[in-house]
């Protein structure tokens, strides 16, 4: 009989324990609902948020929890300001060969808009485990106390509606913009600048030129040596010396040489300020040119080395001339 009774007795606390654990016999979490406010007060006010959930552990890793919207089962003076939100609060770890059990966190935000006290809605929550059984948890409905701040009759005067404060400008917000400012201004003038140095780099007018006789004697300079004297090369070097002086007389006589045959050019250098002892020099320089160039003409090595000679006194004693006569111009003015 003893022995029946101690049976007995183990039989029903196996029963308690097991309706305990759920349907499933596994998971006997916790069930419990809470609401935090999210201000830290004493007291709900109106407007203030707070968050109300529920908190479920020792949820097998894999269980799907679906709860029921309750924005349509809130009173109308609370509104719900967000969706449901799950947060896993804790994982624990039951070994290699147990799944991981959670400890989950539900809520949603609310915010109430009326002094009173409110019964909020039960919390109901749809559970399908790994095993494939499903359920639905209830949380016990919590209540909630809302406060306004108390006015004092007495004392209370009421005021107008203040303007909108205007705080004084600081150093730290003017110096972004001023500093923004000036780079602007810099980049502007730099533009400006680069822009007219490009045009006047373009524009015959304030390029820079040297005076036609630096410019002729530079040439000529490139014409000294025995080397171009060959009878292949005569050509070029009386080509060259010419076509440099025929520049020149452009330059500083002002009548396309150019252009001209030998003989037009000395035409017109007759009624010219230029030396008549050079002007022959360079005359007989043309026609030993032309004769090298078209009729092919071998000079010799002594009218090849009197050539650039003759070229180059013909450039300095007429830059002479002009500067004598500037001279003179100035003098009697």
């Amino acid at each position: 009989m003893r022995k029946a009774f101690i049976y007995l007795t183990l039989v029903l606390v196996a029963a308690v324990m097991t309706s305990c654990g759920g349907k499933d016999g596994k998971d006997a979490s916790p069930i419990r609902s809470f609401l935090q406010p999210l201000q830290e007060r004493d007291s709900v006010l109106i407007a203030d948020q707070l968050l109300y959930g529920f908190e479920l552990d020792d949820v097998t890793e894999g269980t799907k929890l679906i709860p029921t919207d309750i924005a349509d089962s809130l009173d109308q003076n609370i509104l719900s300001l967000s969706p449901w939100i799950l947060d896993t609060v804790k994982v624990t770890r039951n070994g290699k060969e147990n799944p991981k059990t959670l400890d989950i966190r539900g809520s949603v935000r609310i915010a109430p808009f009326l002094e009173g006290e409110y019964d909020l809605p039960p919390i109901e929550l749809r559970r399908m485990t790994p095993d494939g059984i499903e359920d639905t948890l209830v949380f016990e409905p919590l209540r909630l106390e809302v406060k306004t701040m108390p006015v004092d009759t007495a004392t209370f005067v009421i005021h107008d509606i203040k303007g909108q404060v205007r705080y004084p400008v600081t150093f730290a917000e003017v110096f972004p913009w001023v500093l923004l400012y000036w780079v602007l201004a810099v980049i502007i003038i730099l533009t400006v600048c680069l822009v007219i140095m490009h045009r006047r780099k373009s524009d015959p007018e304030y390029v820079r030129k040297d005076p036609a006789h630096i410019v002729a004697l530079r040439k000529l300079d490139s014409y000294r040596g025995s080397s171009l004297w060959a009878p292949e090369k005569q050509k070029a070097f009386y080509s060259g010396v010419t076509d440099t002086l025929r520049a020149y007389m452009t330059e500083r006589f002002g009548f396309g040489a150019m252009e001209m045959t030998t003989a037009e050019i000395f035409d017109e250098m007759k009624g010219k300020d230029a030396p008549e002892k050079v002007v022959g020099e360079v005359k007989e320089l043309f026609e030993r040119a032309d004769f090298v160039k078209f009729a092919k003409y071998v000079a010799s090595d002594d009218e090849n080395a009197a050539a650039l000679p003759v070229a180059v006194r013909f450039v300095t004693e007429t830059y002479q001339a002009e500067v004598e006569t500037e001279a003179k111009d100035g003098g009697n003015e």
